[in-house]
């Protein structure tokens, strides 16, 4: 959709700013005058990971004069297979003042404003706060569903990416001239139903295009040149290298977002409930099992614990105790013959979704008594063993 230029110009570009920006100046769709909107612009990158950081590259050397960043992560080791904007010297350290430090030293002209928290209902509004464009390169449902209520209420166009294995999505959601997330996923999946890159893994160079992407849309919405994305929804499959194109339109009846808040049983960042599963797949907590598997240790009860991860995963980090049957060995039906049935089973993977897929399949073939751990490996360091480190 061709849509008119989402700000005004700025009154001057500098001489320093007409050198940087000399090869944007001679293309005439962006000109002096597309250029003067991007040193006007605001925009606001939800999340400084994969998606984000080639985002956040490409818009800070384009020359957009604000950018805010949200995130409250810090910087880890797996990060930076993907996460371009990150380096070995900021492992340890919050993303948000990591990718202002890369922005700095790419593009001094550039103001960076960090919002070193996690986008909740209670706070998204605040956030998003005086921005013209928000680029939502998260991955959960709860904060993708908050970042499109939050801008709709807010009247600002959302850019939008996800990104899992080899492939890709991206789109321009805008309540005001189009659809929004709710359009495209009306309803939120069932907790463990859809697993996360931390889950399933992504191609590392993946978020490169589909960030870049984003950006070319962020571009394009400040100048007001080219047709946007708002109605279409772009898919990539890297695999075969072949791009598949859908429309979308507003949903008919669907009712305006008029506030955010938290229902039960969902994400805490999300505006929406989530579909529960809780009362379907028992849990024990990191404190109850090392509770458990102290007392198995003295002969007082007997269970077994499976980790369901990759073996890769178990090198990095590990439960004493845990046997390790990865998850493809269940599923395929090759490890259910060693189970027994009858024997209480606990469950663990990274951070849970991996092993309440398990416990539904032993269940399915006859597991009575079967639980997994809430928050998986992760939640046993930060509330079991935090000298050890996560991955």
């Amino acid at each position: 959709m061709d849509l008119p230029p989402l700000v005004e110009p700025a009154a001057t570009l500098t001489d320093a700013e007409l050198r940087r920006y000399a090869r944007h100046l001679t293309v005439p769709e962006i000109g002096c005058t597309g250029q003067l909107r991007l040193k006007n612009a605001r925009m606001l990158c939800v999340g400084a990971g994969g998606l984000g950081s080639p985002a956040l590259l490409y818009l800070a050397a384009a020359g957009v004069g604000t950018l805010g960043i949200a995130d409250d992560d810090v910087v880890d080791s797996s990060n930076l297979q993907r996460q371009v904007i990150h380096g070995e010297a900021a492992l340890g350290t919050p993303k948000t003042r990591s990718a202002a430090a890369r922005i700095a030293d790419l593009n001094p002209l550039v103001r960076v404003v960090e919002h070193r928290e996690r986008l909740t209902a209670a706070t998204a509004q605040e956030v998003l706060a005086g921005y013209d464009l928000v680029l939502d390169g998260t991955d959960n449902f709860g904060t993708r569903y908050l970042v499109s209520d939050a801008c709709e209420l807010a009247g600002v166009p959302h850019v939008w990416g996800s990104i899992l294995r080899f492939d890709g999505q991206y789109s321009v959601f805008w309540g005001a001239h189009g659809p929004t997330y709710r359009d495209l996923y009306p309803v939120p999946p069932a907790p463990g139903t859809v697993p996360n890159c931390a889950e399933a893994g992504v191609l590392g160079v993946l978020p490169g295009l589909l960030g870049t992407a984003m950006a070319v849309e962020a571009v394009k919405l400040i100048t007001g040149v080219g047709t946007t994305m708002l109605g279409r929804v772009a898919t990539y499959d890297a695999l075969s290298a072949r791009w598949w194109e859908i429309s979308l339109v507003p949903t008919p009846g669907r009712p305006a977002v008029t506030e955010l808040g938290v229902g039960q049983d969902e994400d805490p960042g999300c505006a929406v409930p989530c579909p529960s599963s809780a009362e379907d797949a028992p849990t024990v907590t990191a404190p109850q099992l090392a509770e458990l598997l102290a007392a198995r240790e003295r002969g007082q009860t007997d269970f077994e614990l499976l980790d369901v991860r990759e073996p890769y995963e178990a090198r990095l980090a590990a439960i004493p105790g845990a046997r390790l049957v990865p998850l493809a060995q269940l599923e395929s039906g090759e490890a259910l013959a060693g189970l027994d049935p009858h024997r209480r089973t606990v469950l663990h993977c990274k951070v849970g979704a991996r092993s309440e897929r398990a416990l539904r399949l032993l269940r399915a073939h006859g597991h009575a008594d079967v639980a997994h751990l809430e928050g998986g490996i992760l939640a046993w360091i930060a509330q079991v063993n935090p000298a050890q480190r996560p991955y």
